[in-house]
Order: C-alpha cells, then structure tokens, then sequence
C-alpha cells in the first residue's frame, strides 16, 4: 500500500459518541426505535440530514416527515445508520475532490443518490441485504477524498484530472488510480472502514465492488450489488442513458431483473 495514504487513514479520528451508540443500537436485536430516537437527536446536524432527506423526493414518501422518529420508522434503523456513517464522514474530512473534477456539493450528490437508487432498488427484491447496502451505498466514494488529497499534495491533480478525460468505462478509473497512487478508491474505503472497527461484511463488500467473482461466497450479492449502483451513479455520468446502457449487461450477468431496476431507476430520476 502507498505508505503516506495509510499513514492519513490511521491519523483519522475515531468515530464520534454518537456513531457508535447508533451502531451499537442497530446491532441489537432487542433495541427500539425510541433508543434510537433518543441518540440521533442529540445531534443537530444528524437530525436535521435526515429530515431533509426523508422529505427528498429521492426516496418517495407521500407525506411530509417533522420528526425523527417517524423518518427512522420510515427508513428502517440500517438507512439511519448510512446516514450517521456519512455524516462522520463530513465531519471527518475536507473534502476537496478538483483532481476528479467534481465539487464537494457533486461528491455529495452523487453518495445521495446512489443510496436512493439502493434503497428503492433493494426494497423491492431482498429489504434484509440493506443491513449491509445500505451504508455500503453511502460510502462507495470516500476513498477518492484521500486519493485525491495526496494526489494534491503531490502535484500530480493536473495531470490525473487530463487523463480522467480518456476513461471509457467507470470501471477503468480503478485501474487510473492504482497507475498514480498504487491503490483504488476501493481499497482505501475499505482501509478507512478497518479504522473504524465497521464489520467486515460492510469492508469486505466495498473491497471487492470492482471484482465481484473474486470475493468470499457469502459477500458476493453485496459487492455485485455495489458494482451495479456505482456503474449507474458514478462522477461521469448519473443516471444517463450511457450510464444505464453499461449497467444493464451486468444485470444480466448477476441475474437481476431488468424490470425492477429499471423501476427503481426511474424513480429516483423522476425526483432529480
């Protein structure tokens, strides 16, 4: 691994109180949805992401959401703990994303959407996986925010952002950032989540998102899963026509249906 990258992954602060409570409380089976409750409102910042996003058209409930205990009841305690994950993040870095030529705002945008693409996509074929999809979703991207720091720091943005331009597929991007930096965006995700003590399911899914048939049989539908949503969002192409035309082959390839992505997928282009 380059050894200035892993040396800013294990500088990263731990997890804030908050997180882990929330993380302790989705992991027991006996907690409520009034435990929960109780924890994410002690965060106003937390609190007030997830109103704004259970009243987003992205995610399609029919009524406006004032509290946070009807959006947890909404989402389900792992979409809860996304958003809590991906709070951390922004908490945790700055976020400055020019050598892949996208804003923060993009960056941010782009975690928003492919989280609502598998939240409306996973709903309808197997709920239970979202334990794991769910955050996985969130957090497809975080690693680019490293790589693209010791890019800076490098002086070598310029010239990766010129050669961003002769990527054909999504997919060829892993194989940019390992020429530059000696590692993917992927493998730093999945460093970033060893730092913070997440389950291995949840590390092993991102590690192995660009490379399905090489992961451990039981991550396998999970990192299939991610590969789909992170070809059909990614920061070339969002939901475009290019985009859906590259994913459909895979659905085909893993066995999904067709029919309801293409669902999913259109309900959360209905609502960009």
């Amino acid at each position: 691994m380059n050894d200035s990258i892993y040396k800013k992954i294990k500088s990263l602060p731990p997890l804030d109180d908050t997180i882990i409570q929330i993380q302790r409380i989705c992991a027991d089976e006996n907690s409520s949805i009034s435990d929960l409750t109780k924890v994410v409102e002690q965060d106003p910042m937390l609190t007030a992401n997830i109103l704004r996003s259970a009243n987003s058209p992205l995610y399609g409930f029919s009524k406006e959401i004032t509290t946070v205990a009807r959006a947890i009841s909404l989402f389900g305690t792992v979409t809860i703990r996304g958003f809590a994950l991906s709070s951390a993040v922004k908490k945790s870095f700055n976020i400055n994303l020019e050598p892949y030529g996208i804003t923060s705002q993009d960056f941010l945008n782009i975690s928003t959407i492919q989280n609502a693409l598998m939240y409306n996509w996973y709903s309808k074929i197997k709920p239970k996986s979202l334990e794991i999809l769910s955050p996985a979703s969130f957090m497809l991207e975080i690693g680019k925010i490293v790589l693209a720091h010791e890019l800076n720091e490098n002086d070598e943005a310029e010239e990766f952002n010129s050669r961003l331009k002769d990527i054909v597929y999504p997919s060829d991007l892993a194989l940019l950032e390992s020429e530059f930096l000696d590692i993917t965006n992927e493998e730093v995700t999945a460093k970033i989540f060893e730092q913070w003590n997440l389950e291995n399911e949840l590390i092993n899914s991102i590690f192995y998102s660009n490379d399905p048939e090489d992961a451990p049989e039981h991550i396998k539908e999970y990192a299939k899963a991610l590969k789909v949503i992170k070809t059909s969002v990614n920061i070339f192409n969002q939901l475009d026509d290019i985009s859906i035309q590259n994913t459909l082959p895979l659905l085909d390839e893993y066995g999904f249906s067709q029919d309801t992505f293409l669902m999913a997928t259109a309900k959360v282009k209905d609502s960009l």
